[in-house]
């Protein structure tokens, strides 16, 4: 039986909720994404002729094309109800064209939530597919393709083979490639924090502080020594009212930023919940670079702070965005509906959703009204005056709900505690007084959300490339993301208590960083070969103004085919001089000094494999030897005395069983060697310090897991076993596995079963070129 209607969509979530809110003459299916592309082992792109890419459907998408073919032309009307973005508008037209759809039976249809109104709306207010909107996101697609392909084989020939570039992507490597350089180039300077502790009685106590540090130790001894037997007052007591006003509703870079610092979610992860959210019907659309709520939205919004909270609690507001390219039709990410605090999902979903359920309702209460006393404290030995400061909340407003997050990047101490109660010229008792040296800080390595926010505010990327533009660089290991260990610093604490000044040496750990992003010496070399070869194609302002221009292909006002043509020329002539050119020898090559042992010299190269450490010269008998750097080591800093350290590899760490265990690194990261088998051992483990007991234990407890993953082992021959996998039973034969079908049990196979199965010739599987 034909349907009336054929509703598609991208993904089968998104199917199954729409499906809920149309009638029985309505039948919604999913593209699953993207239908054609442009092939993975080709350019593609007739420069020729226009830049004219040549798309085919993806060899997992024929039998799903042929499916939705065959239910298109059972349909009287097709309706594209794809994302409502450039992407979503792409895949539309991609649709129209793979299922050969005639214009006249088609529609085309968007929302940015997925509700019953927004649907039936979207029902009765079809409209064509904007080929505007498609032609910026071809755009991007061929410009992104001709960078990568062009590029990437100038990196292979100068640099190494394997390497790639992107447009996006460089441009934030870049940025991390900075900024470690900036911490690596960075001097710390000190200076001392004085604060004093007042005993004001019955057990209230006065912190202040110094408003400014002092610079030396002795200018902290002067100035100790002046407080000896100084009386201190309270010379002016200053109460001011402050105003708090909330932030905006979540666009899709802050949405990222809130999910790290609060949930301590990943960008990737934060997309992936907050997909299953939109397409679940409970929020609106997750990529939108506006901070605009609809009028219907606030009304709504409105509703629930007045019955949850009452009428001095509303405020309405109307944002207006920051960026000039965001789009005011679109919204800012917000609950579909304001009476639903909670959902039913999993504990991330729920998370994720109450996020953007308080932030959205806190932009539309009203302002935080608060109370700031400062108290200014005169020592009458001293021109300087110390101060206390205080906060003190009078009306709650949006913070009854939503409590404003720290800027990972910021590092000022704020102290917002109640002052106790005291009068303008009240004698005050000191009790301590502490100069404590700080040190000034390098400016942080970016997370991946102070990443993004770097981007944006550079107006690089869009809502739609953060996400992947992060994944990537990590995936191509030019950026790792790692939690590393911070160092002990020693520092100076000078007291004044009874008239005694005291000094202490004390310690803490400094530099201590959690899921933060570290260049790797590949992204070093391959940013500083762009940097001086392509500048414009890593260029800050360059990069934000092709974003622009796809901006304006997207709104009509300029032709897609020119902005490539005018990008196109200067760049490939830029690619041919630069092939033409001879590669520099020693390129990436820094001579470190002289081996103690042998007098040889000592190199940091880059080879086939990265980075890695030489002792001698290539044509030297015996052959020089090598060692590899470890993660978090570069080319361009490491020093000699590291590099030797890298040489007290393999080490023996004792015996067991009478055989040797021998400690090393090899492709796969660090091991330990037992006779003849391999034993990796955990991130938490320093191949260097190892000690034999632990040695012992990784190999006992590698021999368990092992013993509980083997189901039958065959006296016949050892190299057979049948195992218990992640995905069940199966034989391993060597290096081999095979399938164990349903109808044998794996604990009663036979060694004459086993010897069938592994005989038997192995199903060929579709083989697929390797993505440069």
């Amino acid at each position: 039986m034909s349907e009336k209607n054929l509703v598609i969509v991208e993904s089968p979530a998104k199917a199954k909720t729409i499906e809920k809110y149309l009638g029985k003459d309505y039948s919604v299916t999913s593209s699953m994404g993207h239908v054609r592309d442009l092939p993975k082992d080709d350019i593609s792109i007739d420069i020729n002729k226009g830049f004219k890419p040549t798309y085919e459907i993806s060899e997992d998408k024929k039998e799903l094309v042929n499916k939705l073919k065959k239910l298109s032309k059972d349909a009287q009307t097709v309706w594209l109800a794809t994302d409502a973005d450039r992407e979503g508008e792409a895949i539309a037209w991609h649709l129209l064209e793979a299922l050969k759809l005639q214009a006249k039976d088609t529609k085309r249809i968007v929302f940015r939530e997925i509700t019953k109104s927004a649907i039936q709306t979207a029902i009765l207010h079809p409209r064509e597919i904007d080929i505007d909107l498609v032609n910026a996101q071809q755009a991007r697609r061929i410009l992104d393709r001709l960078v990568g392909y062009e590029l990437s084989p100038v990196l292979w020939k100068k640099i190494r083979k394997g390497l790639s570039a992107g447009r996006v992507q460089s441009v934030a490597v870049r940025l991390v490639v900075e900024r470690e350089r900036e911490i690596e180039a960075f001097s710390t300077k000190y200076s001392y924090k004085v604060t004093a502790k007042f005993d004001l009685g019955n057990g209230k106590i006065l912190d202040a502080e110094l408003q400014k540090n002092l610079e030396s130790e002795e200018e902290i001894l002067a100035f100790l020594e002046k407080c000896k037997n100084a009386e201190f007052s309270l010379k002016n007591l200053e109460k001011k009212p402050v105003k708090k006003s909330p932030a905006p509703p979540f666009t899709t870079s802050t949405l990222q930023q809130e999910a790290s610092a609060r949930l301590g979610f990943s960008v990737a992860q934060t997309m992936l919940v907050a997909q299953k959210l939109y397409e679940s019907g409970k929020i609106s659309y997750m990529r939108t670079d506006s901070t605009n709520l609809s009028d219907e939205a606030i009304h709504n919004a409105s509703n629930e702070i007045t019955t949850s909270f009452g009428d001095e609690f509303l405020k309405v507001r109307k944002y207006e965005t920051k960026s000039e390219n965001a789009q005011e039709a679109h919204e800012a990410i917000r609950p579909t509906n304001f009476s639903d605090r909670k959902i039913h999902g999993n504990l991330n979903e729920q998370k994720l959703y109450e996020l953007i359920w308080k932030r959205a309702i806190a932009s539309q209460m009203a302002d935080a009204q608060l109370e700031r006393t400062i108290a200014t404290i005169n020592i009458s030995t001293l021109p300087q005056n110390l101060v206390a400061t205080g906060e003190v909340i009078i009306f709650e407003g949006y913070l009854k709900i939503y409590i404003d997050s720290k800027n990972e990047d910021d590092t000022e101490e704020e102290n917002t505690k109640l002052l106790p109660p005291m009068t303008v010229g009240q004698i005050l008792d000191l009790s301590l007084m502490k100069a404590t040296q700080k040190f000034t800080n390098p400016p942080p390595r970016f997370s991946e959300a102070s990443l993004v926010r770097k981007l944006e505010e550079l107006g690089i990327g869009r809502p739609s490339t953060y996400a992947p533009t992060i994944s990537t660089i990590q995936k191509r290991e030019y950026i790792v993301k790692e939690s590393r260990e911070g160092k002990i610093r020693k520092f100076d604490e000078f007291s004044l208590k009874n008239n005694f000044i005291t000094r202490n040496v004390l310690e803490s750990k400094v530099g201590t960083e959690k899921n933060k992003l570290y260049p790797t010496s590949t992204a070093m070399l391959v940013n500083d070969f762009l940097v001086e070869n392509f500048p414009t194609v890593v260029d800050f302002s360059f990069t934000a103004t092709i974003e622009k221009e796809f901006d304006e292909i997207a709104s009509g006002k300029l032709k897609w085919v020119k902005m490539l043509e005018e990008f196109y020329g200067g760049f490939h002539e830029r690619v041919e001089h630069t092939e033409s050119q001879k590669k520099k020898t020693g390129e990436g090559t820094r001579e470190l000094g002289k081996d103690p042992t042998t007098g040889k010299k000592i190199y940091a190269k880059f080879g086939k494999f990265g980075p890695y450490i030489q002792i001698g010269e290539n044509d030297d008998v015996p052959k020089p030897k090598f060692a590899s750097l470890k993660k978090s080591q570069l080319l361009e800093s490491i020093t000699l005395a590291e590099a030797l350290e890298l040489f007290k590899l393999p080490r023996d760490v004792g015996k067991f069983e009478n055989k040797e265990m021998v400690v090393s690194i090899g492709r796969f990261g660090p091991y330990i060697r037992h006779d003849s088998k391999f034993y990796s051992l955990l991130k938490s483990d320093d191949p260097y310090t190892i000690t034999e007991e632990r040695a012992v234990e990784i190999i006992i407890s590698k021999r368990s897991s092992d013993s509980q993953k083997t189901i039958k082992i065959f006296t016949e021959n050892p190299e057979l076993k049948v195992l218990k996998g992640r995905f069940g039973p199966y034989i391993a034969l060597g290096k081999e596995n095979y399938k164990i079908p349903k109808t044998i049990a794996p604990e009663s196979i036979t060694y004459e079963q086993c010897l069938e199965l592994t005989s038997a010739p192995k199903e060929s599987k579709p083989k697929f070129k390797k993505k440069s």
